[in-house]
């Protein structure tokens, strides 16, 4: 049939227009404190038996990269992720009107429960482009940290129990010790909670000391130890970028 429709001139090209793939463009979030934006992810824990996976869902604050609530279980749910949101901000005491929710497009993400329950607290949600694998970079480099850190379990978790244990472990070092490359190395906790302020100033008056003691070492300034001020949630792409 279609070498007919060749053959006659039939084929309409409505359809190759139709399947011509269209990125949208994604809407830039700023967050300028905590609790502005969250993102969050579900990943896979293995266990003792073959084929068969914990779901360790996590939400953590864009702006400090703290952890502000997790859960495992057995499978993958609208409702449980829903009710890890409400209960976050109940617990936390966080006001969710106005707070943005980024996630990417999988099916506890986008369920009628999950927006029904965004909508009812006032949180916006927003979501990751489809095709574009980097578009929730944030939960995705903490599942790489969580999986790659040299305390993570050589052999598969034996039950529920031993996964909710070892994350909880994790979840405490990573907020109270872990020093984020990314927010001059203060731990999440001391950003999230008001304290980087103190501990940076501390830093650059111990680095301009040491200047002045040793001159010769230094060939410039000292590091930067100035508080970042805004995290951005899909910066604007340089023009080199995008036309590449």
């Amino acid at each position: 049939m279609y070498r007919l429709q060749r053959r006659y001139g039939l084929r309409s090209r409505q359809r190759c227009v139709s399947q011509t793939h269209v990125t949208r463009a994604s809407t830039i979030h700023r967050a300028t404190r905590p609790n502005q934006v969250w993102s969050w992810d579900i990943t896979w824990l293995p266990t003792a038996l073959r084929g068969v996976y914990l779901r360790l869902y996590l939400v953590m604050d864009v702006w400090s990269r703290r952890i502000v609530g997790w859960r495992i279980s057995q499978r993958e749910s609208a409702q449980i992720a829903a009710e890890l949101v409400t209960q976050i901000c109940h617990d936390g005491g966080v006001d969710p009107r106005g707070l943005v929710l980024h996630s990417d497009n999988g099916l506890p993400m986008r369920s009628s429960t999950m927006i029904a329950t965004l909508q009812w607290l006032g949180v916006v949600p927003s979501f990751s482009r489809p095709h574009v694998s980097d578009d929730n970079p944030y939960s995705e480099a903490l599942f790489r940290t969580l999986k790659h850190t040299p305390a993570y379990p050589k052999l598969p978790f034996s039950d529920i129990g031993a996964a909710e244990r070892w994350v909880a472990r994790f979840v405490d070092w990573y907020n109270r010790e872990h020093r984020h490359s990314a927010i001059r190395y203060v731990t999440p906790d001391e950003r999230h909670f008001g304290r980087e302020h103190q501990v940076l100033a501390h830093r650059q008056e111990l680095y301009e000391r040491a200047r002045t003691l040793n001159p010769e070492r230094w060939s410039g300034a000292t590091r930067n130890w100035t508080p970042v001020s805004v995290v951005v949630l899909h910066p604007e792409r340089p023009e080199s970028q995008v036309a590449a």
